[in-house]
């Protein structure tokens, strides 16, 4: 059975820079071997859930400037999967979702980054999903709860986002990480090992740093869905590191 993953996407250059974290995921891909995956991504922000529905190729969206050339050369030609898609309506609308289908957005970078280094041949169908930045840490655990089994059907439900996300914040070339961004995940790990949901929903005021870890929510609420729709008892800590002082690797299975 597949657990669901929260996995922390980054920077851009995540999908041609040699790092430890783009090598645990090359790792990580060979670990599991899904028969369909599904993102639900920090950048793709809807009112309403949407999500793909095709059975073509993606188009690799570009939502980043001021790379270097290689980065825009990278295709990830992956396609989509309807089929996947109508099992993923139904359960929704089971559970009183609403969901709109979306048959002409691509993949952007909080997917197509992580895959590239997990499965490089790009030959898993897919299902990609947005967020709503504005909702709350409960209603996107509640999206994530609605998926919750299909691990056991060989699916890869991923959140892809970032712990601590605060680009104001970056100290450009440091290794170390600062002490509060530190601390945030520290609390984080703590709260989720003992499966302390109601807490976790409370971040913003119980959180050291919660503030400057989380300036927006886009990129900390896949968290939620991933938690929701995961199966273990105990959270796994899969990757933790931190880059420019304040951007946080910490991945999990859940």
């Amino acid at each position: 059975m597949l657990p669901a993953l929260f996995l922390a996407h980054g920077s851009p250059m995540l999908a041609i820079e040699q790092t430890d974290y783009a090598a645990f995921l090359g790792e990580l891909g060979k670990q599991f071997q899904p028969k369909a995956i599904v993102v639900f991504t920090a950048h793709w922000e809807t009112e309403t859930l949407a999500m793909t529905y095709t059975d073509d190729v993606y188009e690799t969206i570009y939502d980043f400037g001021g790379f270097p050339d290689e980065l825009y050369q990278i295709k990830y030609p992956a396609r989509g999967s309807k089929i996947v898609a109508d099992m993923l309506e139904a359960k929704f609308a089971k559970q009183g979702i609403a969901v709109r289908r979306d048959a002409e957005r691509g993949l952007d970078h909080g997917t197509w980054t992580l895959l590239h280094r997990m499965y490089p041949k790009a030959d898993i169908p897919l299902v990609q999903l947005s967020v709503n930045p504005y909702r709350s840490p409960e209603e996107h655990y509640r999206i994530g709860e609605a998926l919750r089994g299909l691990g056991e059907q060989g699916i890869l439900v991923i959140g892809s986002g970032v712990t601590v996300h605060n680009l104001r914040m970056i100290k450009w070339g440091q290794r170390e990480p600062e002490d509060w961004a530190v601390a945030f995940d520290d609390w984080l790990i703590e709260r989720m090992g003992s499966g302390d949901v109601d807490s976790l929903f409370r971040y913003e005021e119980l959180a050291p740093g919660a503030r400057m870890a989380v300036p927006r929510a886009e990129h900390f609420v896949p968290l939620y869905v991933a938690l929701g729709s995961g199966s273990k008892k105990t959270p796994e800590i899969l990757f933790r590191g931190y880059d420019m002082g304040t951007l946080s690797y910490l991945s999990f299975a859940l």
